[in-house]
């Protein structure tokens, strides 16, 4: 930014527009945020500022009027497998406490209805025992918590009990050892010890009733079995009536599947397991052993080949024929194990041989005993590379305990209530609001309306085909940027300054009418609504336009053009205003290109997808649309990605797929999604496209660096002597300030970071001698990122930016003019001027006879394509059919599309 000054209207709804890369995040978030944050943070305690870190002050000379800020940013939702839609909205956290406190409960062995059992019926199963039997009545009085409890034990000396059981042993109430206060411990109190007789039912009772009165109502028998020792639980509140099956206390950590209490013990509440995949090991059917064809297994190494060839002697075959010509049941001992005995010869490296008999367990039984006994990580992590996800077999991926799962409110397990859409959710709380009476109403209301008025927001923001059980990680940043949009509006706040990055993320245009309403909420609040936006409706809906300019870089960081919508369209030095007045178009192609063969995916049926046969041209552009949770995604990612993968290399097709015909005619797939690019501050878009090896050795090949003897490491900042050891290669070195926060300072050593703060436009010009580096430095150009610092940290940039990137290094090779391209929502991100950019590349490369398939809301590219295929009619369970197909005119006169409608409006 070049020192700009503005005022911005209060209590509106301000955008920002300009090009990428023309200050747009810099005045939003970097400066107005920052500060608004940063204040809020001093004008705490010095004690609480110690927890929130130190905030730099941004580089701008005064603000007045600041409101306090929140930032609502376009960054992917977090990694952690555990967080879902649910968990994140704290949907779920409701649910948990409605299900505990209203929840009926099943038992989870037979089925029935749990009841209360009444000491006499607890007494009768004690006397019915076996006679001579040894029993143990013992009261529970602390179960699964940390600390000494030492209150416990003298309250229970106190009561005239002798004997206590701590963690499973008996001790002595005289004799107790010490505990660890940082351990979870059980304890429960010897009531009595006695022999099971038929005379003993008066003395059985008194114990009985003592037991529930110290254990709260819960009584555990321990007596002697054939096996050992049987425990058996009785609760005067919670017990099957059929069977007798002890229930656990309804509390919402029974119903968390973070908490050990609730969590499937088989997964430990992830609801998956990691599994050997058969596709992984054998993943190349026309190969052979001697090729390579099982790839855990080096065919060079002696050991293997010994155990191959004394393999192939027992169940002969030849190790030279291609695995997918074994007979079935050769295949299957190979990989799973048969229990026969085999004869290896082995020859060691003095060339002696010797013989030995063994057991062959199997490739993959074997694999995973080294993966379950492995303490390496390295090894680990290799054999990972060879398991694919499945569901818990416990569980069959619900994440809880079976006794969770058992209980219902209104008709509704609560892991069936999760796997619901939040349209679907809403009915469903609604139909419980309906059904509630009497004292019930009283407890569930306001659980109802929390969760109800949630997933209301929700909705209002186009996430209505969401399931509350989905991962979090799935999401993508727009999706994640408006589950936090829809937490704010339930905040209720009012006076503050949200700072939104585009909000319209991978929403479809019939979306935006919603999102907008609630912006426009916000807004009619008493709040001010700062948002970085290219959306064309959401330009035109702003009560205040910002317009940054002209350029990107270096030539941006100015205020072209700021005032209502129309006021900015009259200025014509606004690229933005003349766009949005009609003055620049993105033209639509005179002619749509003629495909040169053709791709079908027959039977897609993954996830909402409804079983489709969807036919691809090839040598096209082909854009893939439809509303927000429709199985685009689903079809492109899911299916025709790895569909290709698993047809150029032999292996089977991925689940969910009936076939594919055409690969012949594709040579290589290329898949370019919005993932970081690194997940390291050291990671650059130089390291990552390539650039930075040919710029070191230009470096070392210098007169006065080969002079000094100096090797391209040399100017590594990973690299020791060749990184500043004073920062380590970070740039800044960290000062402990004990109960201050710590203090960055930049560190004084030089280096090679002159190049690395240049931006791709400036460093194309400075190496423009240099082919190797001018040519990948071309490439981001194109992509429209020229605005990018070759050092710029991976972790700042945006998924939009991180794809494009991508996009160069793929444009940077050659390619082979049958190559396909995959691309999910490229023009995140991005100005009129750019996304015209983009077009022009991804044009580019279908003239060269290859095939782009983009997922795109966009009305801009979809008018651009050859072909679009466009799901639906709906998101989530309502989408996953095939609405229109064929040319951008075919499917505007489709008079059921959602996109056929706005694209009728473009062309």
């Amino acid at each position: 930014m070049k020192g700009i000054d503005l005022d911005l209207p209060r209590n509106r709804l301000i955008v920002v527009s300009g090009p990428s890369g023309s200050g747009k995040s810099s005045l939003a978030f970097d400066t107005v945020f920052a500060e608004g944050q940063r204040r809020y943070v001093e004008s705490l305690s010095a004690y609480a500022r110690q927890f929130l870190g130190r905030l730099d002050k941004p580089d701008v000379d005064f603000i007045d009027g600041l409101s306090p800020a929140i930032s609502i940013e376009q960054r992917t939702a977090q990694r952690n497998p555990r967080s879902t839609v649910g968990t994140v909205t704290e949907i779920y956290d409701y649910l948990r406490l409605l299900f505990a406190r209203t929840g009926r409960p099943h038992c989870a062995d037979c089925g029935a209805a749990i009841s209360e059992r009444s000491t006499d019926q607890i007494v009768d199963a004690i006397v019915s025992l076996p006679a001579g039997s040894r029993i143990i009545l013992l009261a529970p009085v602390v179960r699964d918590r940390k600390g000494q409890h030492r209150a416990v034990f003298e309250d229970a000396i106190k009561a005239g009990f002798v004997r206590v059981r701590v963690d499973g042993r008996i001790h002595s109430l005289d004799d107790i050892p010490e505990l660890d206060r940082n351990t979870t411990h059980t304890i429960e109190v010897v009531v009595d010890r006695l022999i099971g007789k038929p005379d003993v039912d008066k003395r059985v009772a008194g114990s009985v009733e003592t037991a529930l009165e110290v254990g709260s109502g819960q009584l555990i028998v321990l007596r002697d079995g054939d096996g050992g020792p049987v425990e058996q639980r009785f609760s005067q509140t919670s017990s099957c009536a059929e069977c007798g099956a002890p229930f656990p206390e309804l509390e919402p950590r029974l119903f968390s599947f973070n908490n050990p209490h609730g969590a499937c013990p088989s997964c430990s509440g992830l609801g998956v397991s990691l599994e050997l995949d058969r596709d992984l090991i054998v993943p190349d059917l026309s190969k052979s052993f001697d090729e390579g064809g099982i790839a855990t297994h080096n065919p060079r190494a002696k050991w293997t080949r010994s155990l191959f060839r004394a393999l192939a002697r027992h169940w002969g075959f030849r190790l030279d024929t291609p695995v997918g010509e074994l007979p079935s049941v050769v295949l299957d001992a190979l990989l799973f194990g048969a229990g026969d005995r085999i004869q290896v010869e082995h020859r060691t490296a003095s060339k002696a041989s010797y013989r030995y008999a063994t057991t062959y367990r199997g490739v993959i039984p074997d694999l995973k005993r080294r993966y379950l006994q492995t303490a390496s990580e390295n090894v680990k992590r290799w054999l990972e590379g060879f398991m694919r996800e499945q569901p818990c077999d416990a569980c069959g991926g619900r994440r809880l305990r079976p006794e969770a799962l058992a209980v219902e409110v209104t008709g509704h397990s609560i892991d069936q209530v999760t796997a619901l859409s939040v349209s679907a959710a809403l009915d469903y709380v609604r139909r419980v609001r309906d059904e509630s009476g009497g004292d019930w109403a009283k407890v569930a209301g306001q659980l109802v309306k929390e969760i109800g008025d949630r997933l209301e927001f929700m909705a209002s923001v186009g996430l209505s085909y969401l399931t509350l059980d989905r991962g979090a990680s799935t999401l993508s940043g727009g999706e994640a940027q408006r589950i936090r949009l829809a937490t704010q509006i339930g905040s209720a706040l009012v006076g503050v300054l949200y700072v939104l990055d585009e909000p319209t993320i991978g929403l479809h245009q019939r979306d935006n009418d919603r999102l907008l309403r609630t912006l426009f909420r916000l807004r009619d609040r008493g709040n001010t609504l700062l948002v970085v936006e290219h959306d064309e409706q959401t330009l035109r809906s702003a009560d205040y336009l910002v317009d940054l300019g002209p350029g990107a870089g270096e030539y941006g960081g100015r205020v072209v053009a700021c005032g209502a919508p129309p006021e900015v369209q009259a200025q014509d030095r606004s690229v933005t205003g003349r766009y949005l007045a009609g003055r620049e178009v993105i033209p639509t192609p005179p002619q749509r290109r003629q495909p040169t063969g053709g791709l079908t995916l027959r039977g897609a049926a993954a996830n909402n997808l409804r079983g489709l046969d969807v036919s691809l041209p090839l040598g096209a552009l082909t854009v893939v649309t439809g509303v927000s949770g429709s199985g685009k995604s689903s079809l492109v990612s899911d299916l025709l990605g790895p569909a290709l993968r698993a047809g150029l290399d032999g292996r089977r097709l991925p689940p969910g797929l009936g076939g594919i015909d055409g690969c012949e005619q594709i040579d290589k797939v290329i898949e370019i999604d919005q993932g970081p690019i690194g997940r390291t501050p050291r990671s650059n878009p130089a390291t990552y496209v390539g650039l930075f090896t040919p710029i070191r050795e230009l470096f070392a090949a210098l007169p006065e660096a080969r002079a000094l003897g100096y090797r391209p490491g040399r100017f590594s900042f990973n690299v020791a002597g060749g990184r500043c050891e004073n920062c380590a290669g970070d740039g800044q070195i960290k000062i402990e300030m004990h109960f201050l926060p710590d203090v960055f300072v930049t560190c004084d050593g030089r280096n090679i970071d002159e190049v690395l703060r240049m931006s791709v436009t400036e460093a194309a010009e400075f190496f423009r001698h240099v082919p190797q580096v001018a040519r990948r430095l071309s490439t981001l150009q194109d992509v429209g990122l020229g605005y990018l610092r070759l050092g710029q940290s991976a972790l700042t940039l945006s998924g939009g930016e991180a794809q494009r990137v991508k996009l160069s290094l793929e444009l940077s090779r050659r390619d082979t003019g049958r190559t396909m391209y995959l691309l999910d929502e490229p023009t995140t991100g991005l100005h009129f001027v750019d996304v015209r950019q983009l077009l022009a590349v991804l044009q580019r490369l279908v003239d060269k006879g290859n095939t782009v398939v983009v997922i795109e809301h966009h009305l801009d590219v979809i008018k651009q394509a050859d072909h679009v295929i466009d799901l639906g009619p709906e998101g989530g369970m309502d989408g996953g059919e095939l609405v229109a197909t064929g040319t951008p005119e075919q499917v505007a006169r489709h008079e059921g599309s959602h996109t056929g409608r706005y694209l009728k409006e473009v062309l």
